[in-house]
């Protein structure tokens, strides 16, 4: 941070007249499993005050206020034969930024570490959440009113509405975000001057002005920054693709990350990945062609769907594309708000509506509700073996299979196939038969009791269900 911001920052919080739930000031007391409690507290409490951070500041005397400098200096300091940032970072659960800044005023040392608010859920150190009461420290838990309502303010939160960068001037706003893609991809003249551009920003809420400082929302940021990696919150949300020789992770290939924001990088992403995929030589009216391995409609909405439904709020994750031999892989943070098995049919729940109603508003991704059943029909269309829609704890992984012959695919293979296919006919009003199943696996007629026999693993799997009185069958959930 730069000496003026340094000292603007410091006049700012000194404006206040004295601590804050969500300021602490302090003379010399550095001991780690304090300070580890007190970023605990303030992130806690900015949360409850609405505050994006929370500050504790060594060299300020808490009474008078005065600039008495510190001897605190975190450069050097270490606990337990780590770093203090990095001990101090593995003690918080969940894991939240915060950023030591040292400066010399005057001839003073001052310290200001900057703590991000709670966002997920309250910030716990070392398995103890804390709060603070005033201008002290205490327990969450013994305050059974304050925890309630953090727990209200937190699940009310949006992250599209929260800020990435905040108190910058205007030609720091024109220098971050790609605002002339954002006028292209809305197909919008561009404005000539820069207060066109800055209002028309704003009222997208894509930045925010307080007084003649200017805002950029998590919205702005990760749509149209020019380098996520210039903004602290969003850099771990930056999209990485990566190439493995065969069908594991034993050898990788190429490892290739995009900075720009999602609006921006969409096409050059999704032309990436289809460069990278192998192809096959088909006959077509007596001419040759080379096509890709998968339909690129189905490249880009899974592609889509990855960026859109991450849980922003995990740390130390970020949207992640695998290319394999045989498949690929798309992976996002977070556990799905729906079961994977619904995914074709049910109304789409998005952590970030915002966010996707843009990108739909770009036409990068489907109208809500259509993008998976997109894909399963491109799936079957291409006869590729059924997508996989795996959710763990804290990630969800979608694999799309390269091509197999009937005879090559597993069991569970089969049932799958047959699952989404059915679901498929429900969702378009159509009946699933033995012969739309025998279609969709390019099986000749004559060969039928190979359909039934999987149809009648999918029924004994409670995957599907037939149809008494009717020769066709339903989802086991219809």
């Amino acid at each position: 941070m730069e000496e003026k911001d340094f000292k603007e920052l410091l006049d700012e919080l000194l404006s206040y007249g004295q601590e804050t739930e969500w300021i602490e000031f302090k003379k010399n007391n550095s001991s780690p499993e304090e300070i580890g409690e007190y970023i605990s507290a303030l992130s806690n409490s900015a949360c409850l005050s609405k505050r994006n951070h929370g500050y504790l500041v060594y060299g300020i005397d808490s009474e008078s206020l005065d600039k008495v400098g510190t001897k605190v200096s975190f450069k050097n300091m270490k606990k337990g034969g780590q770093e203090i940032n990095h001990w101090l970072a593995m003690g918080l659960d969940p894991k939240t930024d915060f950023k030591i800044i040292e400066n010399i005023i005057g001839d003073k040392r001052i310290v200001i570490i900057e703590i991000d608010c709670a966002n997920s859920r309250p910030i716990r150190f070392k398995g103890v959440a804390y709060v603070r009461i005033g201008s002290s420290k205490d327990k969450l838990d013994k305050h059974p009113q304050k925890e309630k309502k953090l727990w209200d303010i937190i699940n009310h939160k949006n992250f599209e509405d929260e800020i990435a960068l905040e108190k910058i001037d205007e030609n720091k706003v024109i220098e971050l975000l790609d605002y002339p893609a954002y006028f292209n991809l809305m197909k919008l003249e561009l404005p000539t001057n820069k207060s066109a551009i800055l209002e028309k920003l704003e009222q997208e809420c894509l930045i925010l002005k307080k007084g003649k400082k200017y805002s950029i929302t998590n919205l702005g940021g990760i749509l149209f920054a020019k380098d996520l990696s210039q903004f602290p919150n969003l850099s771990r949300a930056i999209i990485r693709i990566i190439i493995y020789k065969g069908n594991n992770k034993l050898e990788t290939i190429k490892e290739e990350s995009n900075n720009k924001g999602y609006a921006v990088a969409f096409q050059e992403i999704a032309k990436f990945i289809m460069d990278q995929l192998p192809t096959n030589e088909i006959i077509e009216n007596s001419l040759r062609k080379n096509i890709r391995m998968f339909p690129e409609i189905a490249i880009r909405e899974l592609l889509a769907n990855t960026i859109i439904h991450q849980d922003f709020s995990e740390r130390g994750t970020s949207p992640m594309v695998e290319i394999y031999s045989n498949r690929l892989e798309f992976i996002n943070a977070g556990k799905p708000l729906i079961k994977p098995s619904r995914f074709i049919d049910h109304p789409p729940k998005s952590r970030n509506e915002k966010l996707a109603d843009f990108m739909r508003m770009i036409n990068i991704c489907e109208k809500r509700g259509s993008g998976i059943d997109k894909v399963i029909n491109l799936v079957e269309v291409f006869q590729l073996p059924a997508p996989e829609f795996i959710a763990e704890e804290d990630f969800v992984n979608v694999i799309l299979y390269a091509h197999r012959q009937f005879k090559d695919m597993t069991k569970e293979d089969r049932i799958r196939a047959c699952y989404q296919h059915c679901v498929l006919k429900y969702v378009f009003k159509e009946d699933m038969t033995n012969e739309t199943l025998r279609n969709r696996f390019n099986i000749d007629k004559k060969n039928y009791p190979m359909v039934s026999k999987v149809i009648k693993d999918a029924i004994d799997a409670k995957a599907i269900k037939k149809d008494e009185g009717a020769k066709r069958y339903l989802p086991i959930w219809a």
